[in-house]
């Protein structure tokens, strides 16, 4: 280190220092502060016993989770499944936060192997999501537009300036983007690094995606016309455009396939599709309008629908909506549906006591109160309130065991992890455990009873983004 670097050091600590200093004293002085007094009650309050130095001695050389599993828990796991669906390849969407795509294209192509009885087809997510990055540009520009007028630092602006592209979602997002621009099999639009490592990209878009959007703000402050706004706005995204075809490749817009059955083999003759061609070949109709999306949330009425404003995909999409049902409704139409072959879209709050080596959710598989020597008592209600949970990653359904009165003693779901993680690609999770940290159902209409379709028409009541439910699913 050079002696003017050390110079420069040594004068910017002596001004945090005299900064600082005089801040302290204020901070233990002040109502509400940490006081001297307070940290001779706190260190008067602790008494180590032995085996509190003996845990802590623990804690201090090993991992957390490691000393807290529960040994009574840990035996063998039963894989045993009263109703399963047929079982498919596992993907994985590596360091990518596209979870709800794979989920979402999970069903789709289980959906098509039961309908046609014995093909398959490996969907691309490279395609779906360029097109969904494309979309939530334009979904940030829009919005910088429709609230141009308001102060910067006024919520709905500082949302999206905070997120102008992400990677996550739900599946109304595969509902509309597949809808609207197709789909196209994975050997057509290979993944490239950037569509598996997302990070730098979407950095990088966000960050000329900010400066897109004040020099937007700055077209509506002097007065420009909306056309000119509008042209601006569709020049910014030939940009996005431009700079998505670079890392994620550029969609075809027509191809030749031939379809394989479950044993690999070519099927048929080789066909020329476009996306929207091979859209119809493959789901057959529009997945809008053919299911419902259900949630529990303990903190609000059930039996009532909500809409989160602005969480959807594209500008001219759906938000999500969803009817709000206790668990025992939702788990209904999840049997129903499972024994009927069907495999869904499902979305939980995964990292909550989680045994990650087995792959296996239950509410039992850590003692944490024991090995700090406290409680835990928050309910799901306040779990999700306090930001403590929430849904965060979605998986497929796939599979119920049930006890001899027909309730659930335990689920499995298709993760997109990779098939080397968990039970061989799927995780399994006690009953208990799906009560607390399962939040999202999407399930087709014919599974779900009349009375629940009713409700489910009623208006929503809108419930904003902020929420700390509604969290994208990575």
């Amino acid at each position: 280190m050079t002696s003017k670097k050390t110079a420069v050091i040594l004068g910017s600590a002596m001004l945090c220092m005299t900064v600082l200093s005089p801040l302290s004293t204020i901070a233990q002085t002040r109502d509400g502060g940490i006081s001297q007094q307070m940290i001779s009650d706190i260190r008067k309050s602790q008494k180590m016993t032995t085996a509190d130095r003996a845990i802590a001695n623990a804690i201090a050389s090993n991992a957390i989770d490691n000393l807290a599993k529960n040994h009574v828990n840990a035996g063998e796991l039963d894989t045993y499944f009263s109703v399963e669906t047929k079982k498919q390849s596992i993907t994985d969407q590596q360091s990518s936060g596209r979870c709800w795509m794979f989920s979402g294209f999970n069903v789709i192509r289980a959906n098509f192997a039961k309908r046609t009885d014995s093909l398959t087809v490996d969907l691309s997510h490279s395609y779906l999501f360029f097109w969904d990055q494309l979309e939530k540009a334009n979904l940030f520009l829009q919005g910088v537009i429709d609230t141009a007028k308001k102060p910067m630092d006024d919520t709905r602006v500082q949302f999206f300036f905070k997120n102008p592209i992400n990677d996550g979602g739900t599946f109304c997002g595969v509902a509309d983007l597949a809808d609207k621009y197709g789909l196209v099999p994975k050997s057509v639009m290979p993944e490239t690094y950037s569509s598996d490592n997302t990070s730098r990209m979407a950095r990088l878009i966000s960050s000329k995606l900010r400066e897109y959007g004040l020099q937007l703000r700055q077209m509506a402050a002097d007065g420009k016309k909306q056309a000119d706004i509008n042209a601006a706005k569709t020049k910014m995204l030939g940009t996005v455009y431009h700079m998505l075809a670079m890392t994620i490749g550029e969609p075809p817009t027509q191809f030749t396939y031939a379809f394989r059955n479950d044993k690999g083999r070519t099927v048929g003759e080789t066909k020329t599709y476009t996306p929207q061609e091979f859209y119809r070949e493959v789901v057959g109709n529009q997945i809008n309008g053919s299911f419902i999306m259900a949630m529990n949330d303990p903190r609000r009425p059930y039996y009532k629908t909500y809409e989160v404003e602005y969480d959807r995909h594209t500008y001219d999409g759906h938000n999500w909506k969803y009817i709000n049902l206790p668990m025992d409704d939702i788990e209904k139409m999840a049997i129903a549906s499972l024994k009927d072959g069907r495999k869904m879209y499902s979305s939980y709050d995964v990292g909550k006591m989680l045994d990650r080596q087995r792959g296996y959710g239950d509410t039992e598989n850590f003692d944490y109160g024991s090995l700090f020597g406290v409680t835990f008592g928050m309910d799901k209600a306040q779990r999700i309130s306090t930001f403590d949970s929430g849904s965060t990653h979605a998986m497929t359904l796939t599979a119920v065991d049930l006890d001899e009165k027909g309730n659930a003693k335990k689920w499995k779901v298709e993760n997109s992890w990779g098939a080397t993680w968990g039970q061989g690609g799927c995780m399994i999770m006690s009953d208990r455990w799906f009560r607390e940290y399962m939040f999202r159902l999407v399930i087709d209409k014919k599974y779900v009873p009349e009375d629940i379709l009713k409700m489910n028409e009623q208006k929503p009541i809108m419930v904003m983004p902020e929420d700390p439910l509604f969290q994208k699913d990575f």
